[in-house]
């Protein structure tokens, strides 16, 4: 692990910041020899799940869905 120190890291952060991100190594920045935070690599992103049938169990069938529309309801296209 690389050391840097604050002064350091404060002058440069951006740049040790974007190794980090390159390199995916971490960095310790030290303030009088002593560690004072430790700047590590952003954990890889979570693979979304698999897509198909993600939606299963959401929906409520609500009435009969087989059956024609009837006649007798009051919907213009029926006429």
């Amino acid at each position: 692990m690389e050391e840097i120190a604050i002064s350091e890291f404060k002058a440069t952060c951006l740049a040790v910041l974007e190794n980090v991100r390159k390199t995916k190594k971490s960095v310790l920045v030290t303030r009088f020899g002593k560690p004072v935070a430790q700047v590590l690599p952003p954990s890889p992103p979570e693979k979304p799940a698999n897509w198909l049938g993600c939606m299963a169990g959401t929906a409520a069938i609500v009435g009969d869905i087989v059956a024609p529309a009837s006649d007798e309801s009051d919907w213009d296209a029926l006429r």
